[in-house]
């Protein structure tokens, strides 16, 4: 039975995975480098650094910590500025709230976690918090979650995660866990495997009414 949800929390939450890019295409460019929306995605694939062709064109170590440090400022003024908000969201998770434990697993720095939601109230329901500063193995290792359930004390059929892109995904099934994909059209082009998927937030509590059902039988 499904007690416990393990929220993934950018593009699922609160609509910021353009503004990263946005950010890393910004500072790229103050190296010389032109990073399209088609390299990006390649990246996101491989799993490799968006930095790598900076690397080859010659920018040394120094520089390219300065451009990561400027992305980060960059994608912080985006977060301040720009409409990051999804609609329903808050709504859905005050409902889920009256039937399930819930807390948030993400890359995120604790930084820009902290940002997003210092005027926000989705984080009001949730029993904790896990930013990329708590584990060592970033997703799509198996850590993440398994640190979740840990911190739950509980059995990972008890709980079921909410994710949108492979990496996530694939960090959930590594730990054993019942997945539920939502749409998210900037990283629609991955192509993920999950138990569930559903087109938006705001269909999960029919979902889970009817896997609880099925449970049941």
């Amino acid at each position: 039975m499904i007690t416990h949800l393990l929220f993934d929390h950018d593009g699922v939450l609160v609509d910021t995975e353009q503004w990263y890019f946005e950010a890393t295409r910004e500072a790229l460019a103050r190296l010389g480098v032109v990073m399209t929306f088609d390299d990006y995605k390649q990246h996101l694939v491989d799993g490799a650094s968006s930095w790598t062709g900076a690397e080859s064109q010659g920018a040394t170590p120094a520089d390219i910590d300065g451009a990561r440090s400027w992305r980060d400022d960059r994608y912080q003024h985006y977060l301040q500025t720009c409409d990051i908000d999804i609609d329903g969201v808050a709504e859905v998770l005050s409902e889920l709230a009256q039937t399930y434990q819930m807390a948030v697993v993400t890359t995120s720095k604790r930084r820009d976690f902290e940002l997003i939601h210092r005027d926000r109230v989705l984080l009001d329901d949730m029993a904790f918090v896990l930013c990329r500063e708590d584990y060592l193995e970033a997703k799509p290792a198996a850590q993440p979650y398994q640190a979740a359930l840990k911190r739950f004390d509980i059995r990972r059929d008890q709980a079921i995660v909410i994710e949108d892109s492979r990496r996530g995904l694939a960090a959930a099934e590594a730990a054993g866990i019942a997945t539920v994909k939502v749409h998210n059209e900037f990283v629609a082009f991955q192509r993920a495997a999950s138990d569930y998927a559903i087109p938006s937030l705001g269909e999960l509590p029919d979902l889970l009414r009817g896997i609880s059902r099925s449970a049941g039988r």
